[in-house]
C-alpha cells in the first residue's frame, strides 16, 4: 500500500509516496517522467490519500495524460468543477485509489488536530507567484510528508472502512479497481444497477403502503398528498409531542425532559432495507431484485453467529436507500426513494398511534419510538400492540430497556441502561473518540453530572490532561483569514484553549474586512498548533471557562435560563 499527497504551487508540483510494506519514502519534485516511472512499476498497488478521490488522483492522473499538474489544480480548486470532468480519458488510468475521508466537512488538519497532533502549517503559501525558493521546496516536503503521516494515522483509526470494503470486492468476486469507488457506487456495481436511458419523471408518484392503519393523525397524510417542495415541513402535536415530519424522516421529542423509571425503546430493525422488500420500494434500476434479499438475509445469518463478515453487507444494504436520492448513481429513483421514506414515517406514525392510548409517548425518530411505561407489567400490553403491527406491516421490532432518560431535545439525549451504562446523542453528550475530540472535558463533565451523580467543578478542576480542554476551530473557505487579536494568521485550523490572563485574545474570522465571533471561542484564549503529547496543563488555563460551558449546557438539558 502506497500513502500519497501532492501539493501543486504555480511553478511548483511535488509529491510524497510512503510504502507501508517497505517503509521507505519517495519524493517527486518537478520530475513528470520520474513520477511516470515509478506509477507503470507501482500499477498494481493500491494508493492511499486523504481526500485523494476528489484531488490527488486526478494530479496524478493529468501528469500520466501530459497535462500540467497547475492546470488540473485550477480546474479542481479555483473553478471548483469536478477531476473527472477535466479529460474524458482518466478513466483509462489504472489507479486503485482509495480515499480515507469518510466527512468531507472534515479536513485532514482537524482530525490531527482531534487527535492531538501538530497541526502547525508551512510558512510558504498556496498564492506565491514565482518559483519555490530550495529552502520553500524543503519546508513544503516537510509538512507534505507529515500530513502522509497523519494520513496513515488516520487509515489505521479507520481501518474497518478498508477492510470492509476489500471483503465486498473478495465476497462478490469484484476486480480490484472498485477499490476506489464509495459504499453507495459499490452498492450500486453489487446490484447491477443502472439508470434507464430515458429518465423516468414520476418522482412525486409516491404511494402509502397498502398496510397503513391511521386514524387519528391524517392530516399528517394529507401534508404529503398536497405538497410536492422538498423544503416544506409539516409541524404538529403527536400524543402530546411536538413533531416535524418532512421529506427526509420524522423527529419529535419532549423538551427539557429527565426523568426516571421503566422506558423501552422499540426500533424497526432494518427499516429501510426491509421496507424496500417487503413493499417492492427497491430501485427499479436493480436488475435481480431477488439479490438484495439474499443480501439482507445473509447479513442476518451472519449477524446472529457474531460473523465479521455481516460489516460489508450492511454497508450494501444500507447504502442503498441513500444512493436512490443520488442523481449520478446508478440506484437512482427519487419515486422509490420517496416511498422508502413516506412509507417509513407514516407506518411509525401508526405504530404510535396505536401505542398512545398505553403509554407515554417521549420521543420519536425515523426508525422508532421511546416510550414510557407506568408499570412494567404493561410491558406485555405493549408487546402484544407491537406484536400486531409487525404481523400487518412485515415489519421487525427490537426492545431495549433503560431506568432513566435525560432529553435536551430529539438531538441531544442520554438513556440509562438498568446496568448503569448509557447510550447518547448529540454534540453536547455524544462518545466522543481521537477522531472527533472537540471540548471533550465539557462532553464529559455532563455526562458525569447527569449519569453518575459527579459535580461539574469535581470533573473540570481534576483533569489532568491538556488535550481534553482543546477546542478545534476550521475557518472555512466563506472566510478569507482568521485574527488572533489584530494579527492576521496564516493557518485555517486553530487548537485553542480558554486563558485567565487577560493578555491572551480572541480568535476571529474575517469576511470582507468584518472580524466576526467564532462560536465557543473563548474570549481570551491561548494557541497551541504543535503536538500535546507530553504538554502539562500551563497554569494561566481557565477552568472556570470550562465550567461555565458545562453548566451552562447542563442548564439546558433542564430548561433553566
Amino acid at each position: 500500500m502506497l500513502f500519497y499527497d501532492f501539493e501543486v504551487f504555480k511553478d511548483d508540483w511535488l509529491v510524497v509516496i510512503l510504502d507501508a510494506a517497505k517503509k521507505s519514502e519517495v519524493i517527486f519534485h518537478n520530475d513528470e517522467q520520474g513520477l511516470i516511472d515509478y506509477y507503470n512499476e507501482h500499477r498494481k498497488d493500491i494508493w492511499i490519500g486523504y481526500n485523494s478521490r476528489h484531488y490527488d488522483q486526478y494530479i496524478l492522473k493529468a501528469i500520466i495524460c501530459g497535462f500540467t499538474p497547475q492546470s488540473i489544480n485550477h480546474w479542481i480548486i479555483v473553478k471548483r468543477e469536478p477531476g473527472w470532468k477535466f479529460f474524458r480519458d482518466f478513466w483509462k488510468i489504472q489507479l486503485f485509489n482509495f480515499d480515507i475521508m469518510t466527512n468531507k466537512f472534515r479536513s485532514l488538519k482537524q482530525l490531527e488536530g482531534f487527535m492531538g497532533h501538530n497541526i502547525k502549517e508551512s510558512d510558504v503559501t498556496f498564492d506565491i507567484s514565482r518559483a519555490l525558493t530550495p529552502a520553500e521546496i524543503q519546508e513544503v516536503i516537510k509538512y507534505c510528508r507529515h500530513d502522509v503521516q497523519e494520513t496513515m494515522h488516520i487509515f489505521k483509526e479507520n481501518i474497518t472502512e478498508f477492510e470492509s470494503q476489500i471483503e465486498l470486492l473478495k465476497m462478490f468476486k469484484l476486480p480490484l479497481r472498485h477499490i476506489s469507488k464509495t459504499k453507495p457506487q459499490l452498492s450500486a456495481v453489487i446490484l447491477e444497477a443502472k439508470q434507464p436511458i430515458i429518465p423516468r419523471e414520476d418522482e412525486f408518484n409516491f404511494s402509502f403502503p397498502s398496510t397503513l392503519q391511521i386514524n387519528k393523525y391524517t392530516e399528517v397524510l394529507d401534508f404529503y398528498k398536497e405538497n410536492k417542495d422538498y423544503s416544506k415541513v409539516y409541524e404538529t402535536q403527536i400524543a402530546g409531542v411536538p413533531h416535524i415530519f418532512a421529506w427526509g424522516g420524522l423527529h419529535g421529542a419532549r423538551h427539557n425532559y429527565i426523568e426516571s423509571g421503566y422506558f423501552l425503546n422499540i426500533d424497526v430493525a432494518s427499516y429501510y432495507p426491509a421496507l424496500m422488500i417487503e413493499y417492492d420500494y427497491l430501485s427499479r434500476n436493480v436488475k435481480n431484485l431477488d439479490k438484495f434479499r439474499e443480501i439482507r438475509d445473509t447479513r442476518l445469518k451472519y449477524k446472529a453467529a457474531k460473523d465479521k463478515r455481516q460489516a460489508p453487507l450492511k454497508i450494501v444494504i444500507n447504502g442503498t436507500y441513500g444512493a436512490m436520492k443520488d442523481k449520478y448513481n446508478g440506484l437512482y429513483d427519487p419515486l422509490q426513494a420517496n416511498n422508502v421514506c413516506i412509507g417509513g414515517m407514516t407506518l411509525l406514525l401508526d405504530l404510535i398511534e396505536k401505542l398512545e392510548p398505553h403509554c407515554q409517548i417521549i420521543q420519536s425518530n425515523t426508525d422508532g419510538v421511546l416510550v414510557k411505561l407506568e408499570d412494567e407489567d404493561d410491558y406485555e400490553l405493549i408487546d402484544d400492540i407491537c406484536w400486531e403491527w409487525e404481523q400487518r406491516t412485515k415489519m421487525e421490532l427490537e426492545f431495549e430497556e433503560f431506568r432513566k432518560v435525560i432529553q435536551k431535545d430529539v438531538n441531544n439525549y442520554i438513556l440509562v441502561e438498568p446496568n448503569g451504562k448509557y447510550k447518547s446523542k448529540g454534540s453536547y453528550v455524544k462518545k466522543l473518540n481521537s477522531l472527533d475530540n472537540d471540548l471533550p472535558i465539557v462532553n464529559e463533565a455532563i455526562v458525569n453530572y447527569f449519569v453518575k451523580g459527579i459535580d461539574p467543578e469535581d470533573t473540570i478542576f481534576k483533569c489532568k490532561e491538556l488535550m481534553k480542554f482543546q477546542k478545534i476551530i476550521k475557518v472555512s473557505s466563506k472566510y478569507s483569514y482568521a485574527r488572533y487579536g489584530r494579527r492576521r494568521m496564516s493557518e485555517k485550523v486553530f487548537r485553542v484553549f480558554a486563558s485567565v490572563d487577560k493578555n491572551d485574545k480572541e480568535l476571529r474570522k474575517v469576511k470582507n474586512g468584518v472580524a466576526e465571533k467564532i462560536a465557543y471561542a473563548p474570549e481570551h484564549s491561548f494557541i497551541v498548533n504543535d503536538d500535546l503529547k507530553g504538554k502539562e496543563i500551563p497554569s494561566k488555563l481557565d477552568y472556570w471557562w470550562y465550567l461555565d460551558l458545562a453548566n451552562k449546557r447542563i442548564n439546558d438539558f433542564i430548561g433553566e435560563d
